[in-house]
């Protein structure tokens, strides 16, 4: 479809200018095109399609275990479900640091499900005992489906892995770098891996033009991830001023998911989280917001992630709010759109400018003087990916 949006401010990446917008054959182009439909967008703001650094497809469930034991089958029809209301509310690329594969990926590529970009890293890396090994100490069981974590140790075996990973398309890798609030044996603040595990797998991926992200909470497992080649923290909460100077200076990126920790501290006791997970969840949930801050002051490039599991997905459009209750609605939208691209590598997303893909999400009124337009009445908004509307709100 080529398309011109007209009568519409549009966000250029630092401010709200005069639009129009124009689309054709999926790109943003400089000048109309002679066929453009012409789409009246007035009141209304242009944004470039959101992207959610930190979104799991395939994770259906919050527990673990139960998750990693359904068939792949059930696990993907899921996940197209979860990534079809997650286009629907304007994020038109996601990032999934802990599942996806060829097989789904091929299938929004073939158009069988409506998507988002669909960026994956394939099952995340963990050691034994480490966030991601999903029994409990007293279990003499196989977590072994590998869905959305693998748990693979040593330097020879962690090479292979991420081989295969990349033969099979992933985009980058994901390792488990500390423990984790839904994990059962894993303190939160020790480092997991090894210094020559991480190295090993940061260096293969550098081979490949890629990148490693670490789920990393405490200053001490962001050092030994961030030191040993990790470019992509993800949920940071603990990170201090000394270790956000680190990142800086090593050019990583910090990747805050402020809406998982809101979510399961409100919701945690009523979707039958256990009392394990409850306790990390709280050690983490105040910390999230300062370490954004301390990333900022440090100079760190913090993007935007939701990390959202089970019933919780549903929250995906809080985190935006809560992003910007620390940010300012500025830095947040600039965090869910070019810094996100920048981190992907990918220059034509996250921008409003001739050549770039043409995924645009309109929202009602200005989301610079009024931020709850990027949160509140998704049914009112127009998402269009590739040049073609998904989603028709009042425009």
């Amino acid at each position: 479809m080529n398309l011109t949006i007209v009568n519409a401010g549009v966000f250029n990446g630092s401010e709200i200018v005069d639009g129009p917008v124009h689309v054709a054959d999926g790109r943003i182009t400089a000048e109309a095109p002679p066929d453009a439909q012409v789409l009246d967008a007035r009141g209304r703001t242009v944004l470039p399609g959101l992207i959610d650094a930190h979104c799991h497809a395939y994770g259906i469930d919050l527990d673990m275990l139960a998750l990693e034991s359904r068939p792949l089958s059930y696990v993907a029809l899921a996940a197209a479900r979860r990534l079809k209301a997650a286009l629907s509310r304007g994020f038109t690329t996601v990032r999934d640091p802990s599942g996806g594969d060829a097989g789904l990926a091929r299938a929004i590529a073939e158009g069988l499900i409506s998507s988002p970009r669909y960026l994956w890293t394939g099952p995340a890396l963990s050691q034994t005992g480490g966030h991601g090994d999903v029994r409990a100490a007293d279990a003499d069981v196989c977590g072994c489906g590998a869905h959305t974590v693998e748990v693979v140790d040593g330097v020879d075996p962690l090479r292979r892995a991420v081989r295969d990973r990349f033969r099979r398309g992933a985009h980058a890798i994901k390792i488990m770098a500390s423990g984790g609030v839904v994990s059962l044996t894993d303190p939160i603040r020790i480092p997991q891996y090894s210094a020559e595990e991480i190295r090993a797998v940061t260096a293969e991926a550098a081979r490949r033009g890629s990148y490693v992200a670490a789920h990393a909470y405490s200053p001490e497992s962001i050092r030994h991830a961030v030191g040993n080649g990790v470019r992509s923290i993800e949920h940071g909460n603990l990170l201090d001023a000394p270790t956000a100077a680190l990142m800086a200076a090593e050019g990583a990126f910090l990747v805050p998911t402020l809406a998982a920790y809101d979510a399961m501290d409100r919701r945690g006791p009523s979707i039958g989280m256990s009392p394990i997970s409850q306790a990390k969840n709280r050690e983490v949930l105040a910390a999230g917001r300062e370490a954004v801050s301390l990333a900022r002051a440090a100079g760190v490039r913090v993007g935007f992630g939701t990390d959202l599991m089970g019933v919780l997905e549903d929250e995906q459009l809080n985190g935006l709010r809560l992003q910007v209750e620390v940010d300012g609605p500025l830095l947040a939208l600039q965090s869910a759109t070019s810094v996100n691209a920048e981190l992907l590598g990918r220059d034509d997303l996250g921008r409003i400018a001739p050549g770039c893909a043409a995924d645009l999400l309109i929202v009602d009124g200005d989301p610079l003087s009024d931020p709850s337009v990027l949160w509140s009445d998704p049914e009112r908004r127009t998402v269009i990916q590739a040049g073609r509307v998904i989603a028709s709100g009042t425009a």
